[in-house]
């Protein structure tokens, strides 16, 4: 018995219906101004390296343009390493990982 494929292959998705990308799927944790910017405290992220986790949230909030410029201040922690002045690109994701994007703190 033959079985049809759709015309239009279903994408899969990501918890909250966002369209899975290559690469490990993990958390990103937003605090403060962060969370503000982005309506949300945190929401998953499918992607290999930090550069494009946080593209593709731009993408997600790209209704919310204070998101944007909150992310610019940032600092960073993957899977509670701190990211520092590394580019972007070359900050590798684990499956299961955790980012936490941190805006900068009153006092401190």
């Amino acid at each position: 018995m033959a079985t049809t494929q759709p015309a239009h292959p279903v994408e899969p998705a990501l918890p909250g219906g966002l369209p899975a990308q290559p690469g490990p799927v993990g958390t990103i944790r937003y605090w403060a101004a962060a969370k503000a910017g982005a309506g949300t405290p945190e929401e998953p992220y499918a992607a290999g390296t930090l550069a494009e986790a946080l593209d593709a949230a731009r993408r997600r909030h790209a209704e919310r343009p204070e998101f944007a410029r909150v992310l610019l201040r940032c600092s960073f922690l993957v899977d509670g390493a701190p990211v520092g002045t590394r580019d972007h690109s070359t900050v590798q994701l684990a499956e299961g990982g955790t980012v936490e994007v941190l805006p900068p703190f009153a006092g401190g």
